[in-house]
């Protein structure tokens, strides 16, 4: 019976929820001043639809300041979008 059973190893988790990375410096292509949401996101390509769920990552350089609005945010990221005197908004 455990040569029909499929080899499998560790577990999968049924309630993890994906994220969709984007880095601070893919920001820099926003208007200063602007607010960045999902919908700014879809329609400059850097994700695909609204429903995916966002972190902003730290690595990069943001030189505008821009309000953005996402899921998560990294520490990082936070500290530098704040640094460029822009602002960091959970959804």
């Amino acid at each position: 019976m455990v040569r029909r059973l499929p080899y499998r190893r560790g577990f999968t988790n049924i309630h993890r929820i994906e994220y969709k990375a984007v880095n601070v410096e893919r920001l820099n292509r926003f208007r200063k001043g602007s607010t960045v949401g999902l919908e700014a996101l879809v329609r400059a390509g850097i994700i695909k639809s609204e429903r995916e769920r966002v972190k902003i990552l730290g690595s990069g350089e943001l030189k505008k300041a821009l309000t953005v609005k996402a899921h998560k945010f990294s520490a990082s990221a936070r500290a530098k979008i704040e640094a460029a005197g822009g602002s960091a908004v959970e959804i």
